[in-house]
């Protein structure tokens, strides 16, 4: 098992993010993930920063740590040509510790360029066209592309690095799993589903079993109390579900959809707290399911320093003792 720190962009500024991601490598967690969002999920959170700045700033005040999109969307609000590009950059900035993580994307963070939602299914055929752009851009060379969703008129990318970029997908379903196991390096959920990591895996045939990443959130405050409110105010969205989540244009629409979500729903949920063992209880489901790999996201964005002591001192040693 290997353990990750999430930058979530929407709860803390650019700035804020590069030293957290200074802070966890030093903290010794093994990968660092950033969600790439136009706009944050609830009000409260309160900040949204352009994550590709963000990481290649990153690249240079880390050395170790791989780093990782937790994920890009690269149907509207970004073509996968350009992707591609953004991809190959920070490859060579960070020495080759990137991987690029894929996804439908939200309406959240997409219908701001007025283009409309499509719903899942064309979500999913754009998905695996631009998956194959990205990666014929990654192969070298000029590309010529015309497909139901995209066209691409002579693209190549003139830096590349020497290895190549490794792509994980989110997948959330026998659909999505079926158009990218053979696609994708590996898998991104975020619901500790055996069954996905078992059909993943099969879906492979010959191809050897690849890595599965999970994301966890947890609370950490040495006030329950407190980390149990925080939580609420910031992360009950996280309630809802994808295929919820997925479809609502904004922050207001995430407020009134979870208008009745209790505290002591959102306890119930997510680990909150100053203890280890909450943790450790849900990280065992992702290992349990078959995921190789977990990215914890701290909540709330001025809580990461005693977060990342704890992390150091007490939570890592543990998880590794676990994994």
């Amino acid at each position: 098992m290997r353990w990750g720190y999430t930058l979530m962009t929407e709860q803390a500024g650019p700035a804020q993010l590069v030293r957290d991601a200074e802070a966890a490598e030093g903290a010794g967690f093994d990968f660092e993930v950033i969600s790439d969002h136009y706009s944050p999920w609830l009000d409260s959170q309160g900040h949204s920063p352009y994550a590709w700045s963000v990481l290649g700033a990153v690249t240079q005040r880390t050395e170790r740590v791989e780093l990782m999109t937790y994920v890009t969307c690269p149907l509207i609000r970004y073509h996968p040509a350009v992707v591609a590009q953004k991809a190959a950059t920070i490859q060579l900035l960070s020495d080759n510790r990137f991987t690029l993580g894929l996804g439908a994307g939200e309406n959240l963070n997409e219908h701001i360029t007025a283009q409309g939602w499509p719903p899942a299914n064309i979500r999913h055929e754009m998905l695996e066209e631009a998956v194959r752009i990205i990666g014929e851009l990654f192969d070298g060379g000029y590309v010529n592309y015309a497909g139901n969703h995209y066209r691409v008129d002579s693209a190549k990318l003139w830096d590349l690095p020497e290895k190549r970029v490794p792509v994980a997908v989110a997948v959330s379903g026998k659909q999505s799993v079926a158009r990218f196991a053979l696609a994708a390096d590996a898998m991104i959920a975020v619901e500790p589903e055996a069954e996905l990591c078992a059909t993943w895996d099969a879906s492979r045939g010959n191809h050897s079993p690849s890595r599965k990443i999970g994301q966890l959130p947890v609370c950490w405050d040495e006030d329950t109390e407190a980390a149990v409110a925080r939580a609420h105010e910031q992360f009950r969205w996280f309630g809802g579900g994808w295929k919820v989540n997925a479809e609502l244009p904004g922050p207001a629409g995430f407020a009134g959809a979870t208008q009745f979500v209790t505290k002591e729903d959102v306890a119930a949920s997510i680990p909150c707290g100053p203890d280890v063992q909450p943790i450790l209880d849900s990280v065992r489901e992702f290992i349990e399911a078959g995921f190789t790999d977990v990215a914890l996201v701290q909540i709330g964005g001025d809580h990461q320093d005693g977060f990342l002591r704890f992390a150091e001192s007490a939570l890592l040693p543990a998880l590794r003792e676990l994994g």
